[in-house]
């Protein structure tokens, strides 16, 4: 009976070569999301450094255990548009609707996390350079544009900032 059951439990485990492969990847997911996550974090944000660590590894998790059992291209495909829209409704999640205000929060926020699932399923299929310079662009685009912005609005009514929470029904940078 002790043999069946850990012989089911090891089973889900690849060849010592796959599994090394994999441990990188779900690594490599994870420490790329939290370098969103850091960003984000630093910034007051709602989704953090936990949130986009999880994001990124469980879409590389999702990418992996199709390729680990040999699934090909085209099936695959179907599972990376079914993750797509699934974190399409996490970030939902993440938006919010301020009726007193009329004013909407949590799109940068939202784009972030879907921004971070790209970055994990690059990793889960491989493509580590493709990962590492979506990582430098959102950060650029989550830090660097961020005061840019700011910078050229800076002379502009509160109303018409993007993150004044306005009566304008204006985005909010969340």
């Amino acid at each position: 009976m002790i043999d069946v059951i850990l012989e089911e439990i090891t089973s889900g485990f690849p060849e010592k070569y796959d599994f090394w492969r994999v441990v990188v990847r779900l690594t490599i997911a994870m420490l790329f999301g939290a370098v969103v996550g850091v960003q984000r974090e630093r910034s007051g944000k709602p989704a953090g450094v936990r949130t986009h660590m999880l994001v990124a590894t469980g879409s590389a998790l999702f990418v992996l255990g199709p390729l680990e059992f040999g699934m090909v291209s085209d099936p695959l495909s179907r599972v990376i548009q079914g993750l797509i829209t699934g974190i399409g409704f996490l970030g939902a999640g993440a938006i919010l609707k301020l009726e007193a205000t009329r004013s909407i929060e949590g799109l940068t926020t939202a784009a972030g996390i879907w921004m971070t699932a790209g970055i994990g399923l690059a990793v889960g299929l491989g493509r580590f350079g493709l990962a590492l310079l979506s990582v430098a662009i959102a950060w650029f685009v989550l830090a660097v544009v961020k005061r840019i912005d700011h910078w050229l609005n800076r002379n502009l009514p509160n109303e018409n900032k993007e993150d004044e929470t306005s009566a304008s029904g204006q985005a909010s940078d969340v």
